[in-house]
């Protein structure tokens, strides 16, 4: 008996050595954010896969975050010559698309008004907010499986993020639709919390000139592209395409799509021939609306956002917000003009 005892104790005294490096989820939760609080902000690269068209598009991803509340974030397109830029500063939220020479001015509280893949201080929040999170360890890394905090959350309601355990920086992050299926796949490359910046890393000007540099905008003498209009690649029952107008304008072409129904709504695409010279900065109504292969502005009743030189406006009476975000982000069919 007394052998059986001293081995019942030799086990319990293993199985408690072997537990004892292991995290629950939210101290795993709560040293990812001591380690951010220690910072004074961050540099990231990520590769991002979007897939919600008929092909996946992939994005180089960089971000910079200075407390309390500076942001840069850098949406290169990785084949394209497609690029655009989120800045948070003092004066406010700015998209920036560098083609066009333009960007828009919101009064938003973006990004705390929800889910942000490619930003720590939102991923270590989804996993704070969800208490019903699984949390495993495995192989050197944190993995949580969370719902996300989209305010469409009905699209992408899940994820799951991957931390390294060592360094407390991200790995990757799978955002999923309602069936399991990823739709955001992102992969980080580098993070680094040894960071310092200047106040003019975050000016708007600045950066645009920057990203000029690797963005020509229109009309600066590269030699004219045919351009092809995009079409919707989702299907809305009882609702089809009816009519497409093709128009002049005085400094370009637009093209209309109507689409009529139960749920009808008008798309409209304008490529213009040549960019302001200037910086033009427009203030946006709405909120940001994060498309995966594009940022545009958000209204009750519509989606504006640009793409490869084109702008697009989806407007609609019928559809809803999360609709809207449903029909612009399947905006991938072509047919070239």
């Amino acid at each position: 008996m007394k052998k059986i005892a001293l081995c019942f104790i030799a086990i319990c005294l293993m199985m408690m050595l072997a537990a004892c490096g292991e995290k629950t989820k939210d101290e795993a939760a709560k040293d990812l954010s001591d380690k951010l609080e220690e910072s004074q902000g961050y540099k990231a690269t990520a590769k991002m896969t979007f897939s919600t068209g008929e092909q996946p598009q992939e994005y180089d991803v960089e971000v910079w975050y200075q407390k309390p509340h500076f942001y840069r974030v850098h949406l290169k397109h990785a084949e394209e010559k497609q690029s655009q830029m989120i800045i948070r500063n003092d004066e406010g939220v700015f998209v920036l698309t560098p083609a066009l020479n333009k960007s828009f001015r919101f009064q938003s509280d973006w990004p705390a008004n929800g889910s942000q893949a490619y930003l720590v201080e939102s991923l270590i929040k989804d996993i704070q907010d969800d208490k019903e999170a699984v949390f495993t360890e495995k192989d050197g890394k944190y993995i949580f499986d969370t719902k996300t905090r989209y305010k469409h959350q009905a699209m992408f309601p899940l994820q799951q993020v991957v931390f390294d355990k060592k360094s407390l920086t991200p790995g990757s992050v799978k955002v999923k639709d309602q069936e399991g299926n990823v739709k955001i796949d992102l992969a980080f490359k580098d993070v680094s919390y040894d960071v310092s910046f200047d106040k003019s890393d975050f000016n708007v000007e600045k950066n645009m000139m920057g990203a000029l540099v690797e963005t020509p905008v229109l009309g600066d003498g590269e030699e004219e592209q045919e351009w092809a209009v995009l079409y919707p690649t989702v299907e809305i029952e009882g609702t089809a395409l009816t009519e497409e107008k093709e128009m002049t304008t005085d400094n370009g072409s637009r093209v209309i799509l109507t689409y009529e129904g139960e749920k009808s709504f008008t798309l409209i695409q304008e490529k213009l021939e040549t960019a302001p010279v200037m910086l033009t900065t427009s203030e946006a109504s709405g909120e940001v609306a994060d498309l995966g292969f594009a940022v545009g502005a958000m209204t009750e009743r519509s989606v504006e956002w640009s793409y490869n030189g084109v702008n697009y406006l989806l407007a609609s009476n019928d559809l809803t917000q999360e609709e809207m975000l449903n029909v612009a982000r399947s905006v991938q069919g072509s047919m070239v003009k």
